[in-house]
Parts: C-alpha cells; structure tokens; sequence
C-alpha cells in the first residue's frame, strides 16, 4: 500500500534533523515498511516521507516508540485527496487558547468551580449539554459586560489564521462549530476569516444573563450533524473534510472526516482519533494536506 508519513517539529523545541529522519525510517523498516522518498514541505518543520506498508498502523505505532521524547507530530495516511475542502473547527481550546465560558465564569467569582464543570465534560465524564445547562445556570444576573470583558482577553492560537486564511485562498469552504456561545463565535469568525460559525445562544435580558442557554444546544450529535450538512452542500463526502478538536464533543466529527484531527487533545480523544496533533500548532494541518511554506497565507 503506497502511503506518505508527515513528520512536523515545532521548531522552537525540537529540528527534523538527519539523525531524526534517519531514526523514523529505521522504525518503519523494523515495521516491514520501506521508504522511498523524501520531501521538504518546509524546511527543517515539515517532511513527507513515501512508503509502502501492509499495516499503516503497525508502522505509525513503531514509530511513536522510536521517537518518543521528540517534540513531533507524525501522521501516516493515503497520498490521493490530502486536501480538503471543507474545514470545521472547534474554537475553545482549539482556534482560541481557553475555554471562554471558563474565562466568563472568572467576573462571576466562580471560575474554579465552572472549569472544574467544563473539564469532566472535555473529558467525557458527564454529558455536554447537561453540563452546559448547569454552567450557564450559575452565571444568571451577570452583567453582559464581562462578555466584552472576556472576548477582550481571548487570544488565538498560533497558526489559526493561516490555517483558515490558507484554505479560504485554495478554495476551501472554512467554518467553526462550538459548543459555546455565538457571542463569540461571531467574533471570532471574522478575527480569523471563517466563513461562517455555528454555536449556542446565550440568553440576555435587561443587560444581564438569565442563566439559560437557548434550545437545541449544539453538542456532539449537532457538531456531526453540521460536517454532514456543509458536505452536503458542497457535494462532498465526508471524506473531503479536515476537522479539528480536542474535547469528547468533537469526537464524533473527528472520527467522520477524511482528516478529523485531535488537537493538543484532552486523553480520551487523543486515544480514539485517527490523527493527532500533540507539539505543534494549527499550521500543521495544512502540512498534513500537503501544503508547502510558500504556499502558506501568513496574517
């Protein structure tokens, strides 16, 4: 089976270097897979590796335990239809580097005690929407300003506009999903050039929250529910999609797509992904649809 190995290093940390390449191809022969060519994505960051190998898993399992303790992330997966034409991306923890409701919950006193919440969910522990419901119940008759207070303090994480940016400019349909509010997703959309953004909807009254959240909440269920639609739409598969996430809500739309990618993700959905991003940043998943550095849209 011809397949292609994407090594990424996060430059800061850790160089694909001759010993380092040299050592991932020792692992995929010990596995019975031969490699058989090398190519530069982006020198020093990103390489493609082509190989044969009967079992794709085997080889990507040798190769985790003859790397572990480098800061790379490896992906083995078929060369034909690597890029995608539909991006769906979770936004907390994944295209922003917190979880807004925990960043909310902060101006109410109660941070420690909604993340605690929130992070038994992300885990899988206790069901989304139940959780969301008590979350947003403790935060009735806050003052809607903490949400610009909150959105103010929100970063993104590095490589997400290019992510989006570099998909948008190749053709790609981009467009996040959350399980949190559209108060922030509607501004985060624009601050990375999504197309569009689906997510709960926050009550307001009077100024203030009324600790409810409008119904349906988008969950897990609702996240897969969205990369079928927008396939649909586009008179695509599934397969024709990356998505990207690291919570146990998002599994269902990582184990759908053609590239569903865990990021920096929380264990039980770094376990059950097919594809994982542990050291580097969102830059990473165009290397994984082989993009190129000059190919690259930087903000």
């Amino acid at each position: 089976m011809s397949l292609v190995l994407t090594l990424i290093a996060d430059p800061a940390r850790q160089s694909l270097d001759a010993a380092l390449i040299d050592a991932a191809e020792a692992a995929l022969a010990d596995a019975g897979a031969i490699a058989t060519g090398r190519d530069w994505l982006a020198d020093g960051i990103a390489l493609d590796i082509s190989l044969t190998a009967a079992d794709p898993a085997q080889a990507e399992s040798a190769l985790r335990t003859r790397l572990e303790g480098a800061a790379v992330d490896m992906a083995i997966q078929k060369p034909d239809g690597r890029r995608k034409k539909l991006l769906l991306a979770d936004m907390d923890s994944t295209i922003v580097t917190s979880e807004t409701l925990d960043e909310l919950a902060a101006y109410a006193g109660l941070k420690d005690k909604i993340a605690a919440i929130t992070a038994r969910s992300m885990n899988g522990e206790i069901d989304f929407a139940t959780a969301l419901r008590e979350r947003v119940a403790m935060l009735k008759g806050l003052s809607a300003d903490a949400l610009d207070k909150t959105y103010a303090q929100i970063e993104l994480t590095p490589g997400a506009r290019t992510l989006v940016q570099t998909m948008r400019q190749h053709g790609a349909r981009t467009a996040l999903v959350s399980g949190g509010f559209t108060w922030f997703t509607e501004r985060v959309r624009e601050r990375c050039g999504f197309h569009l953004d689906r997510a709960n909807v926050l009550n307001l009254e009077n100024g203030l929250l009324t600790g409810t959240v409008a119904e349906p909440i988008l969950d897990r269920d609702a996240k897969l529910r969205a990369l079928n639609e927008l396939s649909a739409e586009l008179s695509l598969t599934p397969d024709a999609a990356v998505t990207v996430g690291d919570g146990a809500n998002d599994l269902a739309m990582l184990k759908a797509a053609g590239l569903g990618v865990a990021f920096r993700a929380k264990p039980i959905v770094a376990a059950e992904a097919r594809f994982r991003l542990d050291y580097t940043d969102l830059t990473s998943l165009l290397y994984l649809q082989g993009y190129r550095a000059g190919e690259l849209v930087e903000p």
